[in-house]
Formats: structure tokens, C-alpha cells, sequence
């Protein structure tokens, strides 16, 4: 298991960017792959990136393509989502998770352990 505590929400104007930042307690965090996900009021939670235990590989929702990046540094148990160029349609509350298996993962049932949520809001 491993606990994770998102950072970085808060309030930006359309185009602009925000960083990030997810800390994860124990000493296995390199073991876990690593998802963002979001949700929007009265929606669903969608998947948004994931990056590999390693870092080498990363994973990207068509919706955020092109804009959004994943990253993750092992040795400080962080993994981070830089958004650039963000839209209004980009408000929602983000969690990171973490996903024991290894396996490159869009649905979230395959995440164990989550986040408390940041909120982010994207004026136009």
C-alpha cells in the first residue's frame, strides 16, 4: 500500500499552465505504476495519463494529448502532471493513483490506492 497526497491545484486563466505534484509515502514507489485521473461535477472519474515504473514509458488521454505531461522521480517518490494550454473544459478535481501491477492501465479499477484530489479550475 502507499499514500499519496496531490499538490498544485488552484485557479488559472484559459491557456495558461499548472503543475502538478503527487508525494507517495513508502519505499516501493519505483514497484507502481502511476496514473492521473479527474472528475468533473456530476461526472464520471476519466483517465488522463499514466507513466511506468521506470519512467520510460507514458500514456496519454486523447483529450489531453499534446498538452498535459506526466513525469516521476523515484528517488523523491513524486510523480508530476505539467498542464499547458489549458481549456475551461480541463476544470475538474485530479487525483493521482498508484498501480501495483505494472501493467499499463487506463481503467481505474486497476489502481489501488489514490490520492485526496486537488482541484483545478480553468476560467475562460
Amino acid at each position: 500500500q502507499v499514500q499519496l497526497v496531490e499538490s498544485g491545484g488552484g485557479l488559472v486563466q484559459a491557456g495558461g499552465s499548472l503543475r502538478l505534484s503527487c508525494a507517495a509515502s513508502g519505499r516501493t514507489f519505483s514497484s507502481y505504476t502511476m496514473g492521473w485521473f479527474r472528475q468533473a461535477p456530476g461526472k464520471e472519474r476519466d483517465f488522463v495519463a499514466a507513466i511506468s515504473r521506470s519512467g520510460g514509458w507514458t500514456y496519454y488521454s486523447d483529450s489531453v494529448k499534446g498538452r498535459f505531461t506526466i513525469s516521476r522521480d523515484n528517488a523523491k517518490n513524486t510523480v508530476y502532471l505539467q498542464m499547458n494550454s489549458l481549456k475551461a473544459e480541463d476544470t475538474a478535481v485530479y487525483y493521482c493513483a498508484a498501480n501495483p501491477t505494472g501493467i499499463a492501465a487506463t481503467n481505474l479499477k486497476m489502481y489501488n490506492d489514490w490520492g485526496q484530489g486537488t482541484q483545478v479550475t480553468v476560467s475562460s
